[in-house]
């Protein structure tokens, strides 16, 4: 009998949230009970619009959206304009979103559905962490039922958005801090695998024949891809955040190791670096399972066939 997970997605769309989040819908592998936004790749007013505009477009107005924080725990909100354009969701010509988000904070939510005492959830955070830092402050009784927390973000090696930081951790360090501190089970999915695992247009031409959902995908990749080319002249796209919930999917796709991980709260230069002692050379607390090595094959190939079946 399959095991299934139960797991919320805490999210900024963003093109590779997006993808994640279709990515989730179409895996039986997972009860995806909602999604909650936060401030990153665009306003929280804009990330909240995308989310339910993601959903709408394969009829899922059944589940849950709540927007969470607006900005980060301490640092001005700085947004990713120059990745996923000013919608946060540039390419597909989507509709305007069919609903609003539900009527409660995000943080609120997040904390009645993972105490519902139904089982265990499982927390993919593919976005700054503030929304996950504020939970764990507000409901510190949610450790107990919260499995895990996969979170896309860091680096061993050097960032995207500065030479030391990969983006949703320099957005809100402090957040992250908290929760990498925290003493949850932590798994961080970083640039060291996701860029190891290219979107290429052939697979964009694939999805692309393959239903709303594949043909979506296909026109988010199209803008993602010119951004990348562009940027770090690569022929092909990471969907940095897809490989987070595809790790919940089916584990063996990543090699993980058990580290010691601190975050630089520190002035620019190092603001988020992920600090990893991969080796045990320090007396660090291991506190975070760090993704080292990706099947990227048949990440690729998972991704490519659920979607074009949603």
């Amino acid at each position: 009998m399959r095991t299934v997970t139960r797991v919320i997605h805490d999210c900024d769309p963003g093109h590779d949230d997006a993808i994640a989040l279709l990515l989730g819908l179409a895996s039986p592998e997972l009860d995806l009970l909602g999604a909650s936004t936060v401030a990153g790749n665009q306003s929280l007013e804009l990330t909240t619009s995308n989310a339910i505009r993601v959903l709408d477009h394969v009829g899922r107005a059944d589940l849950p959206v709540c927007a969470g924080a607006a900005r980060p725990l301490v640092r001005e909100p700085v947004t990713n304009v120059s990745g996923h354009g000013e919608s946060g969701l540039d390419g597909p010509d989507l509709p305007p979103p069919s609903r609003s988000p539900e009527p409660v904070h995000a943080v609120d939510w997040l904390g009645r559905a993972i105490s519902d005492g139904v089982g265990p959830v499982t927390l993919v955070a593919t976005g700054p962490l503030t929304n996950v830092a504020l939970l764990l402050a507000r409901y510190p009784e949610v450790e107990r039922q919260l499995e895990r927390v996969v979170v896309m973000g860091g680096a061993i090696g050097e960032g995207n958005v500065t030479p030391a930081a990969e983006f949703n951790i320099w957005a809100d360090p402090e957040a992250a801090a908290r929760v990498f501190e925290s003493g949850l089970d932590i798994t961080m999915v970083g640039l060291d695998v996701t860029y190891r695992a290219l979107m290429t247009p052939a697979h964009a031409d694939e999805l692309r024949g393959d239903g709303r959902a594949g043909r979506l995908v296909a026109d988010l990749y199209e803008f993602y891809s010119r951004v990348h080319r562009r940027r770090f002249g690569r022929n092909g796209a990471p969907v940095h955040d897809a490989v987070a919930m595809a790790h919940v999917i089916d584990p063996t796709l990543l090699d993980t190791q058990l580290c010691g991980v601190k975050i630089d709260t520190g002035p620019e230069l190092s603001r988020g670096r992920t600090n990893v002692d991969r080796w045990g050379r320090l007396d660090w607390r291991p506190n975070c399972h760090v993704a080292v090595e990706i099947d990227a094959a048949r990440f690729l190939d998972l991704l490519v066939r659920r979607i074009a079946r949603l």
